[in-house]
This record gives structure tokens, C-alpha cells and sequence, in this order.
């Protein structure tokens, strides 16, 4: 016999020899092959990581919203006490009531809700006689001072402002003394 080159013997092609162990290509080849697997591994570990972040950060915008939802609900059960107040003076006969003690209950009520609001941590600022601070106060016009003493003080006070938790609500709206 010659020569001559293996066939196939399904597709009538010459036979290719296998390739020597430890070639440059096959190493490269089966280096690229090895990779993959730690390649895909580290993929994965991201993807469940991505998917455990996404999860918690769900968790915890659903819980800081069921916190001030029930935060909110414990302030109104502390108000409905003086909301039932009201309710029982807005339907008093008047015929039958005199105007005294509708200020007396009024006032009851008044100290209840403030009651609620202090338990709840909200501070009232009534800066009567007190220096200005325009962190704190809103100055809606002035009046003349008697004495020097007295400039740059609060003088009236027309509307009260509130802070909850060393933060303010709403300033205080005030009538400021000033020394000509």
C-alpha cells in the first residue's frame, strides 16, 4: 500500500491526526474552558447578590412605611379622646348653655390635645417677652419698644409655633419691639 490518507468512513474525508498533548492552541483553549467556570460562578454569586439587595431594600421601604403608618395611628388614638370633646361641645344646645362654660370646656379640650402632642414629643414655642431668633420665630410686623432693654423682643404673639424632636414644624409668628 502507498502512502495514502485514512477516509472517513461516513463523510469520505481524510482522517486528521490528533493533535499533540501540550500544544500552545490547546492549552490556551482548555485555560479559556476553565475560566468559564469560576467566570460563571462569580456571575451568579453577583446575580443572587443583586437579586438579596433588591430584596432588602423592598423589606425596608415596606417596614419604615408600616412604622410611620403605625407611629401616625398611636398620635390619632391620642387625639381622639379631644376630638370626642369637641364633638360633644359643637352640639350642645345653646339655649340651655352659657358662654362660660363653653370656654372652660374649650380650654379642657385645648389642654388635652396639647397634652397628646407633648407625649408625642412635639414642643410648643410661645416666645412671649423673649428675645428674637429667626431659627425659631417668624417676625409679621413691629411695635415700639420703651426701652432699649426691650429691642429686638418678642412683643405679641399671633400665632404659636411648634418643634417635634429639636426640629421646627412651624416658626413661631410674632410682633417684634424696636428701640427708636
Amino acid at each position: 500500500m502507498q502512502n495514502e490518507t485514512p477516509l472517513d468512513n461516513d463523510t469520505d474525508r481524510p482522517v486528521q491526526a490528533p493533535a499533540e498533548q501540550g500544544s500552545a492552541d490547546d492549552t490556551a483553549a482548555a485555560a479559556d474552558v476553565g475560566e468559564l467556570g469560576p467566570l460563571e460562578a462569580q456571575r451568579e454569586r453577583y446575580m443572587r447578590l443583586a437579586a438579596e439587595f433588591d430584596n432588602y431594600r423592598k423589606r425596608t421601604a415596606k417596614e419604615a412605611q408600616q412604622a410611620r403608618a403605625r407611629g401616625q395611628g398611636d398620635l390619632i388614638k391620642t387625639l381622639l379622646d379631644s376630638v370626642d370633646d369637641l364633638t360633644r361641645f359643637a352640639h350642645v344646645d345653646p339655649a340651655t348653655t352659657d358662654c362660660a362654660t363653653l370656654v372652660t370646656g374649650v380650654e379642657m379640650v385645648e389642654r388635652n390635645v396639647l397634652k397628646a402632642l407633648t407625649a408625642a414629643g412635639v414642643e410648643v414655642i410661645d416666645p412671649i417677652e423673649l428675645p428674637f431668633d429667626p431659627n425659631l420665630h417668624e417676625a409679621v410686623s413691629t411695635q415700639a419698644a420703651e426701652t432699649p432693654d426691650e429691642d429686638h423682643m418678642v412683643g405679641q404673639v399671633y400665632q404659636r409655633g411648634y418643634m417635634l424632636n429639636g426640629q421646627l414644624l412651624r416658626p413661631a409668628r410674632v410682633v417684634v419691639k424696636q428701640y427708636q
